[in-house]
Formats: C-alpha cells, sequence, structure tokens
C-alpha cells in the first residue's frame, strides 16, 4: 500500500531527529543551548563508519560513533560550562570544528575527499522483510535497533524529566541555578550529566546515518541537527510535541521525494519543502514558546 510505504520512509527519514530532538530537549531544559546538534551528530557518523569499517562489525561501530558524540559534547561542556563561554558561539564554532576535522580524517583515513568505503549497518531485518507485506516492512524496520531507540528516545526522555529525580533536577537547574543551588543541587554537575547524555543521543542519530546508508559521506548530516533543534522549539521543549514536530518534518521530507519521483514540479522548489515549512512553523510559534528561564545563561 502507497500509504504504509510512505509511513515506513518518515520512520526512516524520523530517526535522527528523533535522536537529535531528544538529546536537544535534555541539554536545553538543562540551560545549555544546543546549537551543536550538527556537530555531534556530524563526528559521530563519522566515528561510526571508521569503526564500523575496520571492526567490520556494525555495533562496534555503533560504540565508536557514542564516543565520539560524547567527546564533542565534553569539548561544548569544557567551554560552556567550565568556562562559561557564549554558548552561541560555542555551538557555531564545534559545528564548523566538526566539518573541518571529519574532512581532513576522512582524506586520511580512507584516502578520499567526498565518502569512505562501504561499511557494515544493521540491515539482517532486510532479507527477512524481503516478499513480506508493506505492514511486515513497517514492523521489520523496528528490528533496527537504531530506529527502536529513535521511536524510544522522546518517550524515554518525558518520562527522565517528569518521574525520576535527575529529571527534576534538570529542569530546576534550566529555570533557576541559583534556586537548585541552594537546596543543595549541584548546577554544574546536573548540566555536565545532561549534556554528556544530549551528545549520546545525538551520536545515536549521527551513527544511524552513517551505518544505514553503509558509508560516511563528507557534510553528510546535511543540516539534520538543526532541523531537530527547530523542531526542540516547534514543540516547546515538551518531549511529545517535539516528537509530533520531528514526524511532522519527516514527512515533508518524505514528500519532497516523492514529489521527485514525479517530476511534477522542478526539483530546486521541491528541495525546498522541508526548510520551508521548518521556517513556517517557527514563524507562527516562536513568538509564543517559552524556554527554559536559564537557556544560555552561565552559572554564576
Amino acid at each position: 500500500m502507497i500509504v504504509v510505504a510512505f509511513l515506513v520512509q518518515t520512520l526512516r527519514i524520523a530517526t535522527p531527529y528523533l535522536l537529535a530532538a531528544s538529546g536537544g530537549v535534555l541539554s536545553e531544559r538543562a540551560g545549555i543551548i544546543a546549537l551543536t546538534l550538527e556537530g555531534w551528530m556530524l563526528t559521530s557518523a563519522f566515528c561510526a563508519a571508521l569503526g564500523s569499517f575496520y571492526a567490520q562489525s556494525a555495533w562496534i561501530g555503533l560504540l565508536c560513533g557514542i564516543a565520539g558524540g560524547v567527546a564533542a559534547a565534553a569539548l561544548h561542556g569544557v567551554a560552556s560550562i567550565r568556562f562559561r563561554a557564549n554558548q552561541v558561539v560555542v555551538g557555531i564554532a564545534i559545528n564548523l570544528l566538526a566539518i573541518g576535522t571529519t574532512r581532513f580524517f576522512l582524506r586520511l583515513a580512507f584516502d578520499s575527499s567526498s565518502n569512505s568505503p562501504r561499511v557494515p549497518g544493521f540491515d539482517w531485518f532486510l532479507g527477512s522483510a524481503e516478499g513480506t507485506s508493506d505492514l511486515g516492512t513497517l514492523f521489520g524496520s523496528l528490528a533496527n535497533p537504531l530506529i527502536l531507540a529513535g521511536v524510544l528516545a522522546l518517550p524515554c526522555v518525558a518520562w527522565l524529566l517528569t518521574r525520576l529525580p535527575f529529571g527534576l533536577r534538570v529542569r530546576a537547574v534550566g529555570e533557576k541555578p541559583e534556586a537548585a543551588e541552594s537546596l543543595g543541587v549541584p548546577p554544574a554537575r546536573v548540566r555536565w550529566l545532561a549534556v554528556l547524555g544530549a551528545g549520546a543521543l545525538a551520536a545515536l542519530g549521527g551513527a544511524y546515518l552513517a551505518l544505514d546508508q553503509h558509508q560516511f559521506t563528507d557534510n553528510m548530516t546535511a543540516g539534520r541537527g538543526f532541523i531537530a533543534l527547530a523542531a526542540v522549539i516547534f514543540g516547546n521543549w515538551r518531549p511529545t510535541r517535539v516528537a509530533a514536530a520531528c514526524i511532522l518534518f519527516a514527512a515533508a521530507e518524505t514528500l519532497q521525494i516523492q514529489l521527485q519521483g514525479l517530476q511534477l514540479i522542478p526539483s530546486q522548489f521541491v528541495e525546498m519543502i522541508p526548510y520551508l515549512l521548518t521556517i513556517v512553523a517557527l514563524a507562527g510559534v516562536v513568538g509564543r514558546a517559552v524556554p527554559p528561564a536559564a537557556l544560555g545563561r552561565p552559572l554564576p
């Protein structure tokens, strides 16, 4: 069925958005601007491809991708939390650093300026899905651990923020760190844990891109981190709404791909659809969105 095929493609496209946005919610609710989602994802995508290629194991690649994303998040933490640097400037710098660093090591490791060789990925479910119904393909896609992680990421973040003591501390530090400190909550430690956790979640999104495409290509994130950040703002920093925004943006991208195949509209206009939708969505709600009170504010 056309509808089920559309849903399958939307789910696959939404996965990196859901994973990165879950990291963005965690980071920003703790008061750290998640402008670095793009850089975290790109770094983890390269590390995942590197580990998967040399170990010939998607699981090793996934671990390397997580390590790369957490390392990039730690760099952000050092600059923003330890040295109280401007978080917007740090975010831009890390994104640019990720582009240059991955491009340099891509040539160093694979002697290529465009892409890596083919690497193993999580695609064992594809063989079992061949010859099955479209509905079977939809459920078969969930056998990919990263797609399943994408489906569960934002509900888990919502549960953490609303049900666990650590989530309460994250929200307190993101709203009024001075009051949290007066109650015995160490704001710096909470922000560190939130940023590193956000880096790990965004890293899953980057690793998914590399392992799903079975290679790393130069600047392969192509703005997905920024769209995930837009989803966080569009969803008003609430995980349920953020998940809906990610699905909406993924559906727009799926529609773009479908329209390109039909060739009814010039391709340049079709490629603009996801980004135009992002701008329109933010223009409609960003004035009413209320960010955490201490977002972007360094600790005293």
